[in-house]
C-alpha cells in the first residue's frame, strides 16, 4: 500500500476519490477538449520515435554492414541493444516524472536523442554504432512510459481507452513506417542521412513540447510539490536533485494481473518483431526484391493495419468497459477491458503469422507476395487489438502509478523483444522461415492464455496481491 512517505517519489492520484465521483472527475477537466487533443497529438507523435528509430535500420542493415565492414547479424545486434536500453530508459524517465513532473522529462530527454542520432550518423565503426544507438534509445523512450502517464492525467476512465489506443497505435506503426521512409532515404542518399534526419526531428519535437505541451500532473501530487511543502514548514532542507531508484517500478510486476497482461502483450509483440525485423531477408530475398525503397514499402500494410486498428481498438476497448459495467448494474471490473483483445490475441495475430510462414515457404511469385502483404495488414490490425487493451488495463488497475506501471510494462516487453530480435535472423538461417513463424504463432497463443487467465481470475488475483491496485467500483 502507498503511504505518506511514498508521496515524494511516486504518483498518488487515485482514479476514484472516495464516493464523490464529481470531485474525482473535476481533475480531468482542467484542459479544454481542444487542448487535450493537442496534448494527445504531440505525445502520440513523439511516442512514435522509439520504435520508428529502432526499425529505421531494418531495410538498410546490408548497407550498414558493408559500410562498417561487418555482417548483417552483427548490425542486427544494435537493434536488440536499442530495444534493451529503451527498456531501461523507460524505467528511468518514469521514475523521475513522478517526482519532477512530465514536461521536464521531455525537455531533458529530447536533446539526448538529438545528439545521439548525430553520433549514429557519424559513427566510424561497430563499437561507436553500439554506443550511440544505446544513447539514442535512452533519449527516445521517455514518451513511451511518461506519455501514457500524461494521457492518463487528462482523460477519464471512459475516454482513456480511445486516447491510449491512438497513442499505442501510432507507436506500433513505427516498425512498419520506418523501413519505408528509411529505405527511400537510403536508396536516394545514405543510411547516415536518415539517422541525422531523425536527430532534426527530435529538435522539432522539442520546440513543440516547449511551446504547446503543459505540465499535466494532477495538482499537488508530484514529489517535488511535497518536498516544497516540507521545506516551507521547515521539515527538510533544499535539495536541487534527488536520487531515485529507476528499477523500483519493476516491483509492480509482483502484481499477478499486471504481469499477466504485460506478458500477454509481450508475446504478441515478440512475434511482431520476429516477422518484421528480418523482412528484407524473408520477403525480399524470397521474391527477388533488392531495391531498398521497395523493401521498405513492404512494411506499409502492417503500418496501415496499425493505423486502422488503433482507433478501432480504443473504441472497442471503451465500449466493452461500458457494456459490461451496464450489465453489472454500474459495477466496474477492470478485467472487462481485456475482453476487447480476444479476437486479436486468439485469431488475427497468431494465424496471420503462421499464414505468412506457409505462404513464403510454398507460394511463389506475385500470388505469394500478395498473400503476405494482406497477412501483414491483418497482423497490424490484430496487434492494435491486443496491445491497446492490455496496456490501458495496466493503467486502469494502477492509475495512481500510471507512468511507472507503463514503464515496467515497456521494460519487461522490450527485454523479451530484444532477445527475439537478436535470435530471429539466426533462427531463420538455421531452421527456416516456416519453423520461425510457427514458433512466433505459438508465442501469440501463449500470450492469449495469459490474457484469458487474467480475465477469469483477475479480481481474485488483485485481492490476493500485496500490491495496491485501483479499486473496482
Amino acid at each position: 500500500m502507498s503511504s505518506v512517505q511514498d508521496l515524494p517519489v511516486s504518483e498518488t492520484t487515485p482514479l476514484l476519490a472516495g464516493s464523490n465521483q464529481d470531485s474525482a472527475d473535476a481533475v480531468y477537466e482542467r484542459f479544454s477538449f481542444r487542448r487535450k487533443q493537442t496534448i494527445l497529438a504531440i505525445v502520440s507523435a513523439c511516442g512514435l520515435l522509439t520504435y520508428f528509430t529502432s526499425s529505421s535500420f531494418t531495410p538498410t542493415i546490408p548497407q550498414i554492414a558493408h559500410d562498417l565492414e561487418t555482417t548483417g547479424s552483427i548490425v542486427n545486434i544494435s537493434v536488440g541493444i536499442f530495444v534493451f536500453f529503451a527498456a531501461f530508459g523507460s524505467l528511468f524517465w518514469s521514475r523521475y516524472s513522478g517526482y519532477y513532473g512530465r514536461q521536464p522529462i521531455y525537455v531533458i530527454s529530447l536533446p539526448i536523442y538529438f545528439l545521439a542520432s548525430i553520433g549514429v550518423a557519424a559513427c566510424r565503426n561497430v563499437p561507436e554504432l553500439m554506443i550511440f544507438r544505446a544513447l539514442q534509445a535512452f533519449g527516445s523512450c521517455a514518451f513511451q512510459s511518461v506519455g501514457a502517464g500524461t494521457i492518463s492525467d487528462i482523460f477519464r476512465l471512459d475516454q482513456r481507452g480511445r486516447a491510449l489506443g491512438i497513442f499505442y497505435g501510432l507507436g506500433l506503426s513505427g516498425p512498419a513506417l520506418a523501413p519505408v521512409i528509411s529505405g527511400m532515404v537510403a536508396e536516394r542518399f545514405s543510411w547516415r542521412v536518415m539517422q541525422a534526419s531523425l536527430g532534426v526531428v527530435g529538435l522539432i519535437a522539442l520546440v513543440f513540447v516547449l511551446i504547446f505541451l503543459p505540465e499535466t500532473s494532477h495538482p499537488g501530487v508530484r514529489g517535488i510539490d511535497h518536498a516544497q511543502e516540507e521545506i516551507k514548514h521547515g521539515k527538510k532542507g533544499v535539495r536541487k536533485f534527488v536520487l531515485l531508484n529507476p528499477l523500483s517500478a519493476l516491483a509492480l510486476m509482483k502484481s499477478p494481473v499486471v504481469l499477466l497482461s504485460t506478458l500477454g502483450a509481450a508475446c504478441a509483440f515478440m512475434g511482431d518483431f520476429i516477422i518484421l525485423i528480418p523482412l528484407a531477408y524473408t520477403l525480399g530475398k524470397r521474391y527477388g526484391i533488392e531495391n531498398k525503397a521497395v523493401v521498405g514499402a513492404m512494411f506499409l500494410p502492417s503500418g496501415l493495419g496499425n493505423t486502422i486498428g488503433a482507433p478501432l481498438a480504443g473504441w472497442v476497448s471503451d465500449y466493452t468497459v461500458m457494456k459490461w459495467r451496464e450489465y453489472r448494474g454500474g459495477k466496474w471490473i477492470p478485467e472487462d477491458r481485456l475482453r476487447a483483445s480476444w479476437h486479436g490475441a486468439l485469431l488475427l495475430v497468431p494465424l496471420s503469422t503462421l499464414g505468412m510462414g506457409l505462404a513464403i515457404q510454398f507460394i511463389d511469385g506475385i500470388p505469394g507476395l500478395s498473400i503476405n502483404l494482406i497477412l501483414l495488414f491483418i497482423h497490424g490490425v490484430g496487434m492494435s487489438l491486443v496491445f491497446a487493451p492490455c496496456s490501458t488495463y495496466s493503467v486502469d488497475v494502477m492509475h495512481d502509478r500510471s507512468a511507472e506501471v507503463v514503464a515496467a510494462n515497456v521494460a519487461v516487453r522490450n527485454i523479451l523483444v530484444a532477445f527475439a530480435v537478436v535470435g530471429a535472423l539466426p533462427c531463420i538461417e538455421t531452421f527456416g522461415i516456416l519453423f520461425t513463424n510457427t514458433m512466433a504463432s505459438v508465442l501469440g497463443w501463449i500470450g492469449f492464455a495469459f490474457i484469458a487467465i487474467c480475465i477469469r481470475y483477475g479480481p481474485q488475483l488483485r485481492a490476493w496481491s500485496s500490491i495496491s491496485h485501483t479499486d473496482a467500483s
